[in-house]
C-alpha cells in the first residue's frame, strides 16, 4: 500500500534537473520522491497512490510515453505531468491523447511546474475520495448481512473484502469459530460481479465422507447405489458465483487431491462419468485451524494449501474488537426484537461492561445468542443480565416454545430466591394462583426446600 501522504515522483535522467526540481518541491512542502529512470519509478507506483506522477519525455530504457502507458494500466487517473526539451508539438498532442494529465515544455518554470502540480493533486485526491465513498455505500447497501464493527481490524477487513470483490484470486479465510466466516464470505460474493450467480455454501465437516465427492462434482445415474438419475454438484450448481468451502480442514485427503485439480483446471468430473464440465466459480475456503501446521503434520495436503493460501484474510477474535461488542449486541436486539415481534430492552451503563468485560470463546456467534436471550428473556423478566447471558442449554436454534419455558423456569426460580422459597410470597410476587405455581414447579422440577 502506498503511503497515505500525497507524494511527487519526479523523474529525468539529467541529475542536476532532477535535484533542483526535487529541492525545489521540498521547499514548497511536497514530498518527493526523485528517480533517474521511469523502471525504478514504476516499482513504486500502485493504485493507492495519493500523488502525482512528474517525468521527463526522452529517457534511455522506459521512455516518458510508454511509462505513461503502463501507469494507466496500473490505475488510469493517477495524474502524469510530462516534460520535454524537444518543444515537439505533435509529442505533446500526443501525450495528452494517451491520458497525460498535462505537458510542460523545458525549460520550464518552477512556479508554473507547482501550480500544475497542486492542481493536478486536488484532481486526485477528489477521485479517491469518491472511490472510498463508492466502496462504503456498497458496503452499505449490500444485501444480506454486514460487517459491523469500527475497530481498526474491522475497518481493515472491511477495506480487504472492498479491495479483493471484483478480483478473480480465491480466498482462504482464517478465524476462530463464530468469528464470521461465512458473513465474510457473502459479503466477498455480494459486493461483487458475480451476486448475480448463486453462492454455494459447504460445510466440509457436516457431509458424511462417502457423499462428499457426489456432492461436490455430482454424478451420473447408476455411479453408486442409489444414483437413479444424473445430479450436478455444487460447484456446477455455483457456476458464474462463489463456492464456500467451511471447515476445509475436514476434506479427506483423497478428496483434497480432486479439489486441487479442480482449482487448476476450473472443471469438474461427476462421479460415475469421464466428462470434464468446465465451471467459472470463485471458491473461498474457510478454516479455524492452522491449515499450514496441518500440512506439516500431514492431515491436510500441502500443495492445497499453498493454492488456497494466495490471499488470506484473518478475522479477529471478539476479544480483539471489544469496543465493537457494544455495538454488535445493539445490533443483534434489534434484529430479534423485530423478529419476535418483542419489545426492544435497553441496557444499562453497568450490564454494558458486563458486555464488555465478559470472555466470549464462541465470539460474534456466542454474543449473538446471548442478545436474542436477553430480548426474550431480559425485558420482562428479573434475570440479571450475566444470567440471561449464561443461561445454559439455549442456543440459537432453541424454539420459541422451549425459550417461553426457560423464561418461567427462571422466573419462578428468581421469584423462591428473593422470597427464601415461600410459596405465599412467590405467588404474591408473581400474581399468578398457587395450583399454577406448583404445576410449573412440578413441570421443572423445582424444589422450594433448595431456596430456603
Amino acid at each position: 500500500m502506498a503511503d497515505l501522504a500525497p507524494r511527487i515522483v519526479f523523474i529525468d535522467d539529467d541529475k542536476y534537473i532532477r535535484k533542483s526540481t526535487v529541492q525545489s518541491l521540498q521547499i514548497e512542502g511536497f514530498e518527493v520522491a526523485g528517480f533517474a529512470d521511469a523502471g525504478s519509478a514504476l516499482a513504486q507506483i500502485d493504485s493507492d497512490n495519493t500523488g502525482v506522477i512528474v517525468s521527463d519525455i526522452m529517457m534511455p530504457g522506459m521512455s516518458g510515453l510508454e511509462l505513461l502507458q503502463r501507469v494507466k494500466e496500473i490505475d488510469p487517473d493517477i495524474p502524469v505531468i510530462l516534460i520535454t526539451g524537444q518543444g515537439d508539438i505533435a509529442t505533446a498532442v500526443q501525450a495528452m491523447r494517451d491520458g497525460a494529465h498535462d505537458f510542460l515544455e523545458k525549460p520550464f518554470a518552477t512556479d508554473n511546474l507547482i501550480e500544475v502540480i497542486r492542481k493536478s493533486l486536488d484532481t486526485r485526491l477528489l477521485i479517491l475520495e469518491n472511490r472510498n465513498l463508492k466502496m462504503e455505500l456498497a458496503l452499505q447497501n449490500a444485501p444480506g448481512q454486514r460487517i459491523i464493527g469500527k475497530s481498526a481490524s474491522i475497518q481493515q477487513l472491511r477495506n480487504q473484502v472492498a479491495h479483493l470483490a471484483d478480483t478473480q484470486a480465491d480466498i482462504l479465510l482464517r478465524g476462530e469459530t463464530g468469528t464470521g466466516k461465512e458473513l465474510v464470505a457473502r459479503n466477498l460474493h455480494e459486493i461483487s460481479k458475480r451476486r448475480e450467480a448463486h453462492f454455494v455454501a459447504i460445510n466440509c465437516g457436516a457431509i458424511p465422507e462417502n457423499m462428499i465427492e457426489s456432492e461436490l462434482f455430482g454424478h451420473t445415474a447408476g455411479a453408486f447405489t442409489g444414483a437413479s438419475k444424473n445430479r450436478i454438484g455444487k460447484f456446477e450448481h455455483a457456476n458464474g458465483g462463489t463456492v464456500f468451502l467451511d471447515e476445509i480442514e475436514s476434506m479427506p485427503l483423497d478428496l483434497q487431491v480432486k479439489l486441487l485439480r479442480v482449482l487448476q483446471e476450473r472443471e469438474v468430473e461427476p462421479l460415475g462419468s469421464n466428462r470434464q464440465v468446465p465451471i467459472d466459480v470463485r471458491v473461498i475456503a474457510a478454516s479455524k485451524t492452522d491449515l499450514k501446521q496441518a500440512a506439516e503434520e500431514g492431515v491436510f495436503r500441502e500443495d492445497l494449501y499453498y493454492r488456497l493460501n494466495v490471499i488470506t484474510l484473518t478475522l479477529p477474535s471478539l476479544r480483539d474488537r471489544v469496543e465493537d461488542i457494544p455495538l454488535l449486541f445493539h445490533h443483534f436486539t434489534i434484529i430479534a426484537a423485530a423478529r419476535h415481534d418483542c419489545e426492544l430492552p435497553t441496557l444499562g451503563a453497568d450490564q454494558l461492561e458486563q458486555l464488555v468485560m465478559k470472555d466470549w470463546p464462541g465470539n460474534v456467534r456466542e454474543l449473538k445468542n446471548a442478545a436474542q436471550r436477553f430480548v426474550l428473556l431480559g425485558a420482562e423478566s428479573a434475570l440479571e443480565l450475566d444470567q440471561i447471558i449464561n443461561l445454559p442449554g439455549l442456543t440459537q436454534s432453541t424454539s420459541l416454545h422451549e425459550r417461553v419455558e426457560w423464561f418461567e423456569k427462571n422466573l419462578i426460580e428468581k421469584a423462591l430466591h428473593e422470597c427464601n422459597g415461600s410459596i405465599n410470597s412467590t405467588v404474591e410476587l408473581l400474581g399468578t394462583p398457587r395450583k399454577t405455581l406448583y404445576d410449573k414447579m412440578r413441570k421443572y422440577g423445582i424444589d422450594k426446600q433448595l431456596f430456603k
